[in-house]
């Protein structure tokens, strides 16, 4: 893997809000995986005060999540 490759967050992170239909998702950070699996390092741009976070695997460009 080269450098621009790894610097690169491996997973996105998202506050999440609502059930069902009326769920709504905000992007408000990245994560990046640590070398041995065993941790991430989180940056926000957000605090949240509502909802919950989930954090996904980061999708490239031609694969980006729809609709959250």
């Amino acid at each position: 893997m080269n450098r621009t490759q790894k610097s690169r967050p491996t997973h996105t992170v998202y506050v999440v809000e609502g059930e069902g239909d009326s769920t709504y998702w905000t992007k408000i950070g990245a994560a990046w995986a640590h070398d041995d699996g065993e941790g991430y390092n989180i940056s926000l741009t957000a605090l949240p005060l509502n909802g919950r976070l989930v954090v996904r695997t980061a999708k490239t460009d031609a694969k980006k999540e729809a609709g959250r």
